[in-house]
């Protein structure tokens, strides 16, 4: 039976996308203030985030586990088991979280964690972020006199002294009380929001592989997935950038609030870009497609049967450049290419590149080598070298393409300045 899309994650970016694409490990200790605790993960959720709830065992006692079920639409950690969850949600990998945030933190946990105590699945979460340098947030709530503690103020100090954000607390009546809901998303939102340094700035990006039909059936394709175009549009729109999106046959879903346009075939790419270009004004376009670079120079109306044809010779002939139509419809924008080799050395690669940079009249160009492991096509993964008109070269090394969509970014906005 097909798995349904729990009905909770429906408020997902309701609000907003400061969160898109961030992962948060929701810490809940056995103060009364966790009954806050289901408003501030779904507050999360419609900025963006994605949310995990961890349990201690006190926390228990103050709400059911169900409860934050429900509200994240993720099953909640309640104890640790040979699936080492607290590894699995904090440990050093790709899909480790981006903030663990213990709300409520009661001045037992606090203490906990100053000495790095590990006995609760919470306690043990936050141990293993310090290891992996996960930005660790903590929103106590207690009765005043125990946050004047001067032991619990010392460790309060220690943690901060470590790096560790404390969010509030509020002190009324006499009771040191949780921070407000939207003050303790606003606080994340500022630790790890997407960046909005793209307002009003106009992309165009195209990914995807592009398909050229041999028959109606037979097709000439890359092995590219569409993720780094993807990744790309998803940081820049994040970052407050109005997005394009000329779309091959990619495997990645394209993301949601950017403008999207599917295409196939190169040539059908090119009139896609062409057709936007005379119609809007861009900053910055970045041609990430993987464009299938030859095309039959006689495609068949029908099908070849093989029962009948022992060897089939096709001639090939180059596609359009994409890239080409850009710099003749407009030479405003910051134009910015993606080139891929295949297992040669750095400098070869570098070269490479820089030539068709000049060739193509670009600003920036990215390459890679695919035929290294988890690099370029179909992978989760790439390693890049940005080179400039100045032939300045920065290596960006193996790392998450949605990581390495915002290096990009940065690296594009900077050189923006400059010109």
């Amino acid at each position: 039976m097909r798995k349904a899309t729990h009905p909770s994650r429906d408020i997902i970016e309701s609000q907003g996308v400061e969160l898109r694409g961030k992962f948060i490990v929701h810490c809940i200790t056995g103060s009364v203030a966790a009954v806050q605790s289901p408003e501030i993960a779904r507050l999360l959720m419609r900025h963006g985030a994605e949310v995990v709830a961890v349990f201690s065992e006190a926390a228990h006692i103050i709400i059911h586990p169900y409860l934050m079920e429900w509200a994240t639409g993720n099953s909640v950690i309640t104890e640790l088991t040979g699936a080492i969850e607290h590894v699995a949600l904090a440990g050093e990998h790709e899909e480790k979280a981006d903030l663990i945030l213990v709300a409520p933190a009661t001045a037992n946990t606090i203490s906990k964690i100053a000495m790095g105590v590990d006995d609760t699945p919470v306690t043990s979460t936050v141990t293993t972020a310090f290891g992996t340098g996960i930005p660790i947030m903590i929103v106590p709530a207690m009765h005043a006199s125990m946050y004047n503690h001067p032991i619990v103020r010392e460790n309060i100090k220690k943690l901060e002294d470590l790096g560790v954000v404390f969010i509030g607390p509020r002190l009324e009546e006499g009771k040191a009380k949780i921070a407000t809901t939207k003050e303790v998303v606003s606080a994340i939102i500022q630790k790890i929001g997407a960046k909005h340094d793209l307002d009003k700035k106009q992309f165009l990006i195209t990914a995807g592989p592009t398909i050229e039909y041999i028959d109606p059936v037979r097709i000439v394709t890359s092995k590219s997935s569409g993720r780094m175009g993807v990744e790309l549009a998803k940081a820049a729109y994040a970052r407050g950038a109005k997005v394009t999106l000329v779309y091959g046959r990619g495997s990645v879903p394209p993301p949601e609030g950017v403008k999207v346009i599917p295409v196939e075939t190169t040539q059908e790419m090119v009139d896609a870009v062409v057709a936007e270009l005379e119609t809007t004004k861009f900053d910055v376009a970045i041609a990430a497609a993987a464009v299938a670079d030859w095309t039959p120079k006689q495609p068949r109306k029908e099908k070849v049967p093989t029962e009948k044809t022992a060897t089939l010779s096709i001639t090939f002939q180059p596609t359009p450049k994409v890239v080409d139509s850009i710099k003749k419809k407009q030479k405003t924008p910051f134009l910015v290419l993606f080139k891929a080799e295949h297992q040669v050395s750095d400098d070869e690669l570098i070269t490479r590149a820089y030539a068709r940079l000049k060739t193509a009249k670009a600003d920036l160009i990215l390459a890679n080598d695919v035929g290294r492991k988890g690099v370029g096509f179909d992978t989760e993964t790439n390693e890049l070298f940005a080179i400039d008109e100045a032939k300045e070269i920065i290596h960006i090394p193996k790392t998450s393409k949605k990581k390495i969509a915002h290096l990009i970014l940065d690296i594009i906005l900077k050189r923006i300045g400059k010109k």
